[in-house]
């Protein structure tokens, strides 16, 4: 019979890699899909925090509806040619 791994439910290990594998309850649990780019941040020692990378073209598309009037932006373009 395969000898089963002694693991506690939601733990990790630290490879020699520096690689860890994040329970997937955890993730659901935040939100994160497969293919989100994730920043890192240390919070003292043994703790490190993880985020989801700001996107910086979501965060800002629409700030400024409103300001132009409509083909106004089409105009001033056509004033570079």
């Amino acid at each position: 019979m395969a000898e089963v791994k002694n693991r506690r439910r939601g733990t990790s290990r630290l490879s020699s890699k520096h690689q860890v594998t994040i329970p997937s309850d955890a993730l659901r649990a935040a939100g994160l899909e497969v293919g989100e780019r994730l920043v890192f941040h240390a919070e003292g020692p043994g703790r490190v925090v993880l985020e989801r990378e700001a996107d910086v073209l979501e965060e800002f598309s629409g700030a400024l509806t409103g300001v132009y009037e409509p083909n106004e932006l089409d105009r001033l373009r056509g004033e570079w040619d």
